[in-house]
């Protein structure tokens, strides 16, 4: 039999798939049971904008049409939103879409990508799916100021005349660690012209007004710096897949050659233009999330488990052992969590930050499974 393995190209023969959370309608096949809750892939649990889902009846008769290709209304809205030029905008298939973008457009086998352990699963993947070579740095130890972190020192010591490009998120995912803004602001200043920085916000609005910091501040600034952001998270539009990065125009330029012809559908852009307008939405995800994050780390304290103080919308709680029996029991249980032994963390789950009701099942639950 042919191996077709063999036959990819070998950056990809040696990549391991991106494991999503798991699906309630799995778990119901499962285990068959109902009443399930999934706390495990950082979704809105308010859903939708009122405002986006007027805007996609909207376009339901458009559906025989082609979607702009442009995204016109969406990257006019952008533009004003963050005081950049249009052509300044790449739009995706989600953030994740565009990472992959970046990857395919500027890296190649003689060149190296840096990123933090404990970081998105996605960066490796598109490194190593060109041909790169990926250097994970070791993050920050528990007992740090930052616990699970980025270290930017070592980050920074990597960097040699190869390297491309260097990923960080902030809030990071899984871990909900973050950078402050002028320690953030002092290591891009140090990142040469020739390494991309990638500044991957997909959680920047879980943060507070006085905490937040936002990247696009420093656009101007630096043409390397890339900053990705999407829709899937706080607006509450994550099975539309919509995302995108704002950058230098010559960058942008290069993204949209291998960008492929309308990667947006016609509903996520109209969902996506509608849900920037409402503000209200926003803020009231941003009070559910404070909440259900207060009740989650009060029950992390209560029980002993230590965990991550996050800026995004979840929690990386830590179960002192292997944390797969203490999933497989809350799935018997019917909470969906996510397990991260694939980023190196095999006494971990992250949860997501639900609804009030939703968080309380969670701690009864928690209760059950580790009281």
């Amino acid at each position: 039999m042919t191996d077709f393995k063999k036959m990819a190209v070998p950056g990809v023969q040696k990549l391991n798939p991106y494991i999503p959370g798991k699906p309630i309608s799995e778990l119901e096949r499962e285990l068959g049971i109902d009443n399930i809750i999934k706390l495990a892939s950082n979704e809105n649990p308010l859903g939708p904008s009122p405002k986006a889902m007027e805007a996609i009846k909207s376009e339901m008769d458009e559906l025989a049409l082609y979607p702009d290709g442009n995204g016109f209304a969406l990257k006019k809205a952008l533009a004003e939103k963050h005081g950049v030029d249009m052509d300044c905008i790449t739009l995706g298939n989600g953030s994740n879409d565009v990472l992959v973008l970046l990857a395919e457009a500027f890296l190649s086998p003689e060149h190296n990508a840096i990123y933090s352990q404990y970081s998105f699963a996605v960066y490796p993947i598109a490194i190593q799916a060109v041909g790169a070579e990926h250097q994970m740095i070791p993050a920050l130890p528990w007992q740090s100021n930052t616990p699970l972190g980025c270290d930017l020192d070592l980050m920074h010591s990597a960097i040699n005349e190869n390297t491309r490009m260097i990923f960080i998120a902030n809030p990071n995912n899984p871990t909900g660690s973050y950078l402050g803004e002028e320690e953030l602001y002092d290591f891009i200043k140090q990142v040469p012209d020739h390494v991309i920085m990638v500044l991957d916000e997909a959680y920047l609005e879980y943060s507070s007004e006085g905490e937040r910091v936002d990247g696009t501040q420093w656009l101007q600034e630096f043409e390397n710096l890339v900053i990705t952001r999407t829709f899937s998270k706080a607006y509450g539009l994550a099975g539309f897949r919509v995302g995108y990065c704002l950058s230098h125009p010559d960058i942008a330029n290069v993204l949209n050659r291998i960008r492929q012809p309308f990667n947006v559908n016609s509903l996520a852009l109209a969902a996506a233009t509608a849900a920037l307008d409402d503000e209200g939405f926003l803020q009231k995800s941003m009070e559910v999330n404070a909440a259900g994050m207060q009740l989650l780390e009060d029950k992390c304290q209560d029980l002993g488990l230590r965990y991550v103080p996050s800026k995004g919308n979840f929690i990386l709680v830590d179960f002192g052992k292997d944390a797969m029996p203490v999933y497989q029991q809350m799935l018997e249980l019917g909470v969906i969590t996510r397990p991260v032994a694939n980023y190196g963390l095999p006494n971990c789950l992250r949860i997501t930050i639900g609804t009030e009701a939703e968080m309380q099942r969670m701690i009864d639950v928690m209760d059950q499974v580790c009281g």
